[in-house]
């Protein structure tokens, strides 16, 4: 598994997000996603809707995925661009 893989899948599933993924084992990935689909959603309801965009990869041939995710009015005033 490859981050540029990843960063695809999330973005054919969340198609107005931003999405930067790094990991250097082939297992082990940390994602930064940025999207209006996530406002007014919890945390987990955020994270449930990149795991989502990944099915049947998450926990086979992605073993673990750190995320951050944020709306871009959140990403904004938190100093991302």
């Amino acid at each position: 598994m490859d981050t540029a893989r990843i960063e695809q899948m999330i973005r054919a599933g969340l198609p107005d997000s931003t999405v930067s993924v790094s990991g250097d084992d082939g297992v082990h990935f940390e994602a930064h996603v940025i999207s209006p689909s996530f406002t007014g959603k919890s945390t987990l309801q955020r994270h449930r809707l990149v795991y989502a965009t990944l099915g049947s990869l998450m926990g086979n041939e992605i073993h673990a995925l750190g995320l951050q995710t944020a709306t871009p009015e959140e990403s904004t005033a938190n100093g991302a661009p």
